[in-house]
Formats: structure tokens, C-alpha cells, sequence
């Protein structure tokens, strides 16, 4: 039964990996979260980054995949995206916090002598200051299980004061009240036809060197584990064999949850962690989704044209809210990845004429512009059904601008601080903002809907709230200008007047949004607008 009784003393899991990067930490904290909830505990997970940026807001998407924004404006690791898909629910700043802001916040007290002139060390400050951080969401009295994925691999020099903490919490937090999962890899050797076990050996022998004994193994493989190799692992790495735990390759992310539950991984943690649970997890909605997932009635092709399409975690969000909005139509989504700097007017038709809908992504800079401004100008014209998010909105503005309105120095001043007309212009309370990192325009914010627009139709409702990441924005001089010839405005903040939302209602289905409608689609709740546009493309390859 749930712990919601014992609020001050909620239950502690610490996720570590090992042998390589990229094993999917976060899909198994958010596989195990899902179990647990399932269950009817409260649970939530949190990420420990060990690089040295105060957040992933100044980060290129080429270096850490997307900036995930969350309710209260914090910019965040992706991996809280795979959190709040699987849970449902939303995370926030006190669910991400990296190396760089724990020594930013030591300094910070140190300057102003919170220390009493003491010598300011990675141990105990720096740690002190990692395990503040791991207890505040239990402290919320929210929670009875709060997991926790340290990033990185084990050995890596960046991770070492987050594994110290966890040593220190082990015996601050008492007996059975934390546990570590420690993920790790099983290569097959196609030479030798055998899966290996000392690449987990050593990496389970270098956390122990770090004073963590893993309560159970992880073991991500691409052949099942059979008995004799966990018995190994188990005798080798000191626990026992229910304590080792398959993690095949899947199809798709959302099969794992089913996987660690097939392995009884969640089982397993309530009785290590001496938790009763008297009710079985209820997986049925989904396993549901899951059956239409694997057997999609119909299929379409979009395309998705951006600037950081040779890293797909750039857009990782948006992918996943593809895979939402398309099993609420029963639809298998294909996307087709174009690279905005490689379409122009000579191949736009080559590229794009097949398609049964585009999306135009976020981004910054002027990189790849001219060819998003081409891809929207084709869908306008030849009635592809069309979806642009914050950057992709913004060129769909300019597009019509230069080609509606006819002023061909219609620009951004991102791009162009001189442009002859700024249709997308530097928001007011931006202009003075000289520091880069978490500056920007982030979190929710509300949006009113007109009535008898698409946007009002897709959403159902009159008022709306979704999240933000940006700087620049409509300018509003050039309001009436639009809606004159035919561009509806037709989503606009209730407060400052910023235009949330445009659509082109002579066109089958063109839409444009400023926010980030893709950071609050789930399992469970999949957008709207995702699941709209997937219903337009599949009406217009049927049409």
C-alpha cells in the first residue's frame, strides 16, 4: 500500500551505469517509476547531470539532444521528458540539477560567508550540497519513492562526488530505506557466439571502489540472459540471482515498462526496500496503447524539416508526441527527416511533394532559414497539411509576409536586425538581457482562443496554458496587417498580448504556435494539436 502516511519518510532509489554511455538509464528509472505507480505509489524521478553548465539552456542540441522546458520555467536534461510521458505528470526544477549548479550554489554561499570562513571542499560541502538537493523532493511530503538517475558512466571523473553522496546518504538514510540499480551492458561476441560478463564485472567493481554496493544489476543485451550467466553475474558482483535483471532490446521504449515487469524489477524493490504492496500494478491502459502501437490500422508520412536533424535527440519531444497523436488515430507515423539548409526553390517539390503533411521545428540562429521559409511557402500553396513550432510559427509568418503581403524584406531581427519590415521582432522585456542562460521567456504561460478558429476546434476549450522557450516574438504592429489578408491570429496571452497561435483557415490544415506543445504530450494525454495534424495528414492521403 502506498507510504502516503509516512511522508517524512519516503524510500530512496539511486540508478547508476556502467561500460557505455546510452543504455537508457532514464527509460529504466521511468519503466520502474511506471511500475511503481501503477501500484498506487507516488513516485517521482530526478536527474543528477555531472557536466559542469549550470543547465542545458546554453547547451547546442547537438551536444545534449533537446532543452527540455518544464511548468515552472526550469531548462532541463531530456530524460525529465521520458519522465513526465511515462508518469503523467509533471517535473520541475527541483527533478534536474548538474555539477555546475551545485558549485554555483556552494560559491554563491561561500561569498556571502555562509561557511564561517571555513575552508570550502568537495567533501562535505560539495556533497552536502548534492544531498540537499537529492532530499528536497522528499521533503515536499509528496512522494514515497523518489528515484534518482546520476548521469554519466561509473569511472567518470565528473561523477565522483555524486557517487560520494550517495555512500554518505546510504547510511544517513538507514536500512531499507535506499537501494542502487546499477545498468549495465552483456556484449555478444558474434566471433564467439557467447555473451560476456566482465565488462559488468569491473564496472560493478569500480562503484564498489566508490564504497556502493549495487542492490541490483541491470543488464542491457540485445540476446536473452540465460540462467548460468546471471548466476555469474550474481556470484561475481555480490547479489543475489532475482537481483539480476534482463533488459533486452526493444522495438520501442514503451515496451520496456512491460519488459521489467515480465523480470519482476519492481517486485523485487519493494521487497529490498521492505515495502507491502496490496495491490497489483494496473498496466491495462497501457498495454492497450502498446497493442495499437504494434498494429496501426493506416500509416502516413511527415516530414520534419530542421537544422539538427543528424542528431534525432534533438527533437526527441516532438518525436515522441508523433507516436501519441498517432496511435490515437491508429496511425503509424513515418517521419521523413529534411534538413532545412539543403531545400530550396529548385528542389522543395522533389523533397516535399509526396508528403502527407510537414512540420517546421524550433531552433535558433540564422542557419537553415531561407530553406524553412521555402518548405512553408510549398505546404501554403499546395495544401499540405501544416504544423509550425516556435521558430517553424515564426517562419510561417515571415513566408507569408514576403509572399501574401508582399514585403520581401519582411524578416526576423534574430536574423536581420535591419529588416525593412520585422514581422518577428525581439520581445520588449528581452531587449536589456545581456546573460544568456535561463533568460528567455520559459515555462507556462496562458493563451485565449478565439472562438470558430481550428485552434479553438483542436482544443475544445477557451483557455489554455503551455510552455515557452523563446525570445523573440509576433510583432504586434503588424497585427491588423495580417488579419486583413486573411491570416486569423487566433490564440494571443491573456496579459501582454504576445500571439500565440496563427492559422491560415482557407487552407485544409496550417497552424502555427509559438509555445512548445510537444513538452506536454504523454502516454496517457497525448496533445491535441499532435493529434490533430496526424488526423489531417491521414485524411489528406486518403483524400
Amino acid at each position: 500500500m502506498p507510504l502516503s502516511g509516512k511522508k517524512n519518510k519516503p524510500k530512496y532509489i539511486f540508478v547508476t551505469g556502467g561500460v557505455a554511455s546510452s543504455l537508457g538509464k532514464g527509460i529504466i528509472a521511468s519503466s520502474l517509476a511506471k511500475l511503481l505507480q501503477s501500484r498506487g505509489f507516488s513516485v517521482t524521478i530526478q536527474k543528477l547531470d555531472p557536466y559542469l553548465n549550470v543547465d542545458p539552456g546554453t547547451l547546442n542540441p547537438y551536444e545534449h539532444g533537446e532543452c527540455y522546458v518544464t511548468e515552472d520555467g526550469a531548462e532541463t536534461d531530456l530524460d525529465l521528458g521520458h519522465y513526465e510521458r511515462f508518469l503523467n505528470t509533471p517535473t520541475s526544477q527541483a527533478n534536474n540539477v548538474t555539477t555546475g549548479r551545485i558549485y554555483y550554489n556552494v560559491l554563491n554561499k561561500e561569498r556571502k560567508g555562509d561557511f564561517l570562513g571555513k575552508t570550502v571542499q568537495v567533501i562535505p560541502h560539495i556533497t552536502d550540497e548534492i544531498k540537499q538537493h537529492i532530499r528536497l523532493l522528499g521533503e515536499s511530503g509528496q512522494y514515497d519513492i523518489i528515484i534518482t538517475e546520476i548521469g554519466g558512466c561509473v569511472g567518470d571523473i565528473e561523477s565522483l562526488p555524486f557517487l560520494e553522496a550517495v555512500r554518505q546518504l546510504k547510511w544517513e538514510l538507514g536500512e531499507k530505506n535506499m537501494l542502487t540499480i546499477h545498468l549495465t551492458l552483456v556484449p555478444y561476441l558474434k566471433s564467439a557466439g557467447e555473451l560476456k560478463t566482465k565488462p559488468t564485472q569491473h564496472s560493478v567493481k569500480m562503484l564498489q571502489e566508490s564504497g556502493i554496493q549495487p542492490d541490483i544489476i541491470v543488464c542491457r543485451t540485445e540476446h536473452p540472459l540465460p540462467m548460468d550467466i546471471r548466476k555469474k553475474i550474481a556470484l561475481f558482483c555480490n547479489v543475489e540471482v532475482p537481483s539480476v535483471i534482463e533488459s533486452i532490446d526493444a522495438d520501442s521504449i514503451y515496451e520496456v515498462p512491460v519488459n521489467m515487469a515480465n523480470e519482476k524489477l519492481d517486485q523485487r524493490v519493494l521487497y529490498m526496500l521492505d515495502i507491502y504492496s496490496g495491490t497489483d500494478s494496473d498496466m491495462r491502459k497501457w498495454n492497450n496503447f502498446l497493442k495499437v502501437l504494434k498494429n496501426p490500422e493506416h500509416e502516413v508520412n511527415i516530414g520534419l524539416v530542421g537544422k539538427y536533424i543528424e542528431l534525432k535527440d534533438a527533437y526527441k519531444s516532438i518525436v515522441e508526441a508523433f507516436i501519441h497523436g498517432g496511435v490515437m488515430n491508429k496511425c503509424k507515423v513515418n517521419l521523413r527527416w529534411i534538413h532545412s539548409e539543403q531545400v530550396d526553390a529548385e528542389n522543395v517539390q522533389e523533397l516535399l511533394g509526396d508528403l502527407d503533411g510537414v512540420l517546421v521545428a524550433p531552433g535558433f540562429g540564422e542557419r537553415g532559414i531561407e530553406g524553412k521559409i521555402q518548405t512553408v511557402k510549398f505546404v501554403r500553396e499546395n495544401n499540405i497539411p501544416f504544423f509550425g513550432i516556435c521558430l517553424g510559427m515564426q517562419m510561417a509568418v515571415i513566408e507569408y509576409a514576403r509572399h501574401v503581403l508582399g514585403w520581401e524584406d519582411a524578416h526576423s531581427t534574430e536574423m536581420e536586425p535591419n529588416a525593412g519590415h520585422p514581422v518577428i521582432d525581439l520581445m520588449h522585456d528581452q531587449q536589456t538581457v545581456e546573460n544568456k542562460g535561463g533568460t528567455m521567456r520559459l515555462g507556462a504561460y496562458a493563451c485565449k482562443i478565439q472562438e470558430k478558429t481550428l485552434a479553438r476546434s483542436i482544443y475544445g476549450k477557451a483557455k489554455i496554458s503551455e510552455r515557452h522557450r523563446h525570445r523573440w516574438e509576433f510583432n504586434n504592429a503588424y497585427k491588423e496587417d495580417f488579419e486583413k489578408s486573411g491570416m486569423v491570429l487566433s490564440g494571443t496571452n491573456p496579459d501582454t498580448g504576445l500571439v500565440e497561435i496563427i492559422e491560415i483557415p482557407t487552407h485544409p490544415f496550417f497552424i502555427g504556435v509559438q509555445f512548445h506543445p510537444e513538452l506536454k504530450s504523454t502516454v496517457m494525454n497525448p496533445h491535441p494539436l499532435f493529434v490533430s495534424f496526424v488526423k489531417a495528414a491521414l485524411q489528406k492521403k486518403m483524400s
